[in-house]
């Protein structure tokens, strides 16, 4: 497994990702697949806003999964607290994949500077929560039936970190 930033280059195999999630799972709580355009889109803005993408690729060059993270709240104040995402490829789930894209986010996180970083997790999603308590976040918050998703509503969990330093 190699780590690399994801670009304009990575835009469908990001977009394979986004979709299979969306369309099987509670990890986005969207219900549409997303467009070509719309995740071009959001490559973009997170180069723009200064926020990575990091990719970890098979050692045959597929992209196994993606992570990045941008601002938690639009105001000033918070200009110090970010929200991530880790999404992996179904094919290369429990392989260890997710847990190298979120010691590699946290350490990009930390060297530019955040002090925390937040994840909103569906409360079913026990893979995402052990993950991430594994690499040292703590519940915070939690909103019952924040979303509805395949015929049920979803309690959305709050999970920090403050940063090292």
């Amino acid at each position: 497994m190699d780590f690399i930033s994801c670009d304009q280059r990575h835009v469908a195999e990001i977009r394979e990702i986004f979709n299979e999630a969306i369309l099987n799972s509670t990890a986005v709580y969207d219900y549409e697949p997303r467009s070509l355009a719309t995740v071009e889109a959001w490559v973009e803005a997170k180069y723009t806003g200064g926020y990575p993408i990091l990719g970890v690729t098979s050692d045959s060059g597929e992209l196994m999964g993606f992570a990045s993270y941008g601002a938690f709240r639009p105001w000033p104040a918070y200009q110090h607290s970010i929200e991530h995402s880790v999404y992996v490829d179904a094919r290369f789930r429990g392989q260890g994949v997710g847990g190298k894209l979120l010691t590699q986010l946290i350490s990009t996180a930390s060297d530019q500077g955040y002090h925390m970083m937040i994840g909103g997790i569906d409360s079913e999603n026990l893979a995402s929560i052990a993950l991430h308590v594994q690499h040292g976040f703590t519940h915070c918050a939690s909103i019952r039936e924040a979303g509805f998703k395949f015929g049920r509503w979803l309690d959305l969990h709050f999970y920090q970190l403050i940063l090292p330093r």
